[in-house]
């Protein structure tokens, strides 16, 4: 099991929802598949992998650890590019 990296945007997408008011904890070094955060809004929880939106199509795909995680995962998860895919995700 290894950490991934992070995209570039992460680090902005972060601080923007946090700025927003929600509740953001970083789970990418934990790898596995799991995904990038999760957000907190509402009493609520939100998975969420976040691509980097710049990058070549081939470079957006779920790795095949990912894809197994959204694939077997029984609750909520989501993948974005974007602050704006996030903001429709969570609700605000």
């Amino acid at each position: 099991m290894r950490a991934k990296r992070v995209d570039a945007n992460q680090k902005e997408i972060v601080r923007q929802l946090r700025q927003l008011g929600l509740s953001v904890r970083h789970l990418h070094m934990v790898g596995d598949g799991l995904p990038d955060i999760i957000v907190g809004h509402r009493k609520m929880n939100f998975l969420i992998e976040i691509k980097d939106g710049k990058k070549a199509k081939s470079k957006k795909k779920l790795t095949d650890d990912e894809q197994e995680f959204f694939n077997t995962w029984k609750g909520q998860v989501a993948k974005c590019e974007t602050l704006d895919e996030i903001i429709k995700v969570v609700g605000l």
